[in-house]
């Protein structure tokens, strides 16, 4: 069997050094737009789910606990592999790991478009998160390692717009087609979309980057799922114990989850003395990594939490349709998804701090402005209010990636991108679960189990999710204070200070 050759980057890169404008070139640029088309078409996917929700309850005769499993599931599920990128980035080719992680996806899509029920629904889901899973590490690593300094906030700046333009065409898309059509063409339609760009990325994709072997330790991959399914199942058990629905006692998934954690933590540190660990945690040895990690968690908890929640109530407490509350949402994201190039500049030209700090802080108002959202909310307020919350956050998470991948030398980009990617994952996956789980308990605690799902008990419930999610952002806030530009990252501002001197 022949060998695939070995791929390799800048000297530079491999010791550690900045990357240069010569060596990012064509094939480079290439690699990057392919992989954001990927990671397009599965954040899309990954956000038709929250507008669907609440027909799948009607249709499954299911709870919003149940339901929140079908984007719980997809997340928890890339929080557990995400963390192997780090070493699988390493040891394979770019080109064979877009065409593994779309295959797999491509393969998830299908089931859950066949998938005659809920149970072989949220196993569709669950496969296509393993797709995607290592398409964004993939496009953050080959971004942090081979971009010259003076760019990675502008490419950082078009992750975001993929991250902030998806979740507005995703609902969007589901509000259409659930308008006319079932659930079920959700992942019709993005079938032949995703064997397309299957096809022409086995076409077009180039290998980039710098390969070297890398065993992964399996002990690790096990220990992860307990932690990180213990820890998110636990959370969400305890909104399904609230409306008498068949569970676990919430504190054994709990336990397990949290003693998987300690032990995972504890293998890594012993695999990181071989150059092993699946997350080497000397990333949070750089002190600027490490702060904007707790930012990001802190803004993934509440954002994709609320996320989930706003249709819910859209839908059920103001009556509104899939497509319409698929519209609201959409002037929102794709401001962001504007001022992404715009912040990426700004942060190449003036560091990420301020940016952040800003950013977190209009995220923060905007969560709170939510306690004001009752039974009969004018749509203007709902509107501006997701409007606001979306121009916040188009400065939080491009001044993040730039500032977090930025500090660390290039030996530990992967393990970095893999990391952020981690958090952010299991992050959203466990606010999510937490919020929902506040919803429930106290919208059962305002009317009773037979009331729960009225109008009036879902407000009140939702005020308390709401709440949460705004006192962690606020959290946020603090952290993005701490965070501070380090030295040689944004070289462009470094110039612009000299030229002021």
């Amino acid at each position: 069997m022949q060998r695939e050759p070995r791929t390799t980057g800048p000297a530079g890169v491999e010791s550690g050094e900045a990357a240069t404008e010569s060596t990012f070139g064509a094939r480079e640029r290439l690699a990057v737009w392919l992989l954001l088309g990927a990671c397009f078409i599965a954040v899309v996917n990954e956000t038709v789910m929250g507008v669907a929700t609440a027909p799948l309850m009607r249709e499954f005769s299911i709870t919003a606990a149940q339901a929140q499993w079908l984007t719980t599931a997809y997340m928890l599920t890339m929080s557990i592999i995400i963390p192997m990128t780090g070493l699988v980035i390493q040891r394979f080719s770019t080109r064979t790991l877009f065409i593994a992680a779309m295959a797999v996806f491509t393969l998830g899509t299908l089931i859950a478009a066949l998938a005659p029920g809920f149970t072989l629904l949220l196993a569709g889901r669950v496969v296509q998160a393993a797709g995607t899973a290592v398409l964004s590490p993939l496009v953050m690593t080959t971004i942090a390692t081979l971009a010259p300094a003076g760019q990675r906030g502008r490419l950082m700046g078009r992750v975001t717009v993929v991250f902030a333009s998806a979740p507005a065409f995703g609902p969007v898309l589901a509000g259409f087609v659930l308008q006319w059509l079932s659930w079920r063409w959700l992942f019709i339609i993005m079938l032949p979309i995703a064997l397309v760009t299957f096809v022409v990325g086995a076409w077009l994709m180039p290998n980039v980057g710098v390969r070297r072997f890398a065993r992964i330790d399996a002990l690790s991959i096990v220990l992860s799922g307990f932690a990180f399914g213990g820890i998110v199942y636990g959370l969400s058990a305890v909104g399904s114990l609230a409306v008498g629905a068949p569970t676990l006692p919430p504190w054994i998934p709990l336990t397990v989850g949290l003693i998987g954690l300690a032990c995972f933590g504890w293998r890594q540190v012993a695999l990181q003395r071989e150059d092993r660990a699946l997350l080497d945690l000397r990333v949070f040895a750089r002190p600027t990594f490490a702060r904007s990690t707790v930012v990001f968690v802190a803004s993934s908890i509440s954002l994709f939490g609320v996320l989930f929640l706003l249709p819910l109530y859209a839908q059920n407490v103001l009556g509104l349709s899939p497509l319409i509350t698929g519209l609201i949402v959409l002037p929102g994201s794709i401001v962001s998804a504007a001022l992404a190039p715009l912040v990426g500049r700004l942060v190449d030209a003036r560091g990420g701090r301020g940016v952040l700090v800003a950013g977190t802080a209009v995220t923060a108002l905007s969560l709170w402005s939510m306690l004001l959202f009752g039974e009969h909310t004018p749509l203007a307020q709902l509107f501006a209010t997701n409007l606001v919350m979306n121009i916040g956050l188009s400065g939080v998470f491009t001044p993040i990636y730039a500032m977090a991948l930025g500090s660390l030398p290039a030996s530990l980009a992967s393990h970095g991108s893999a990391t952020l990617n981690t958090v952010q994952q299991l992050a959203a996956a466990a606010g999510t679960a937490m919020l929902v789980t506040l919803m429930t308990l106290f919208s059962v605690s305002h009317a009773g189990l037979a009331m729960a799902e009225s109008a009036e008990s879902m407000v009140a419930g939702l005020r308390v999710a709401f709440f949460t999610g705004a006192l962690i952002a606020t959290v946020g806030v603090g952290f993005a204070l701490a965070v501070r530009d380090e030295p040689g990252v944004f070289p462009t501002r470094r110039r612009a200070g000299k030229a002021g001197e």
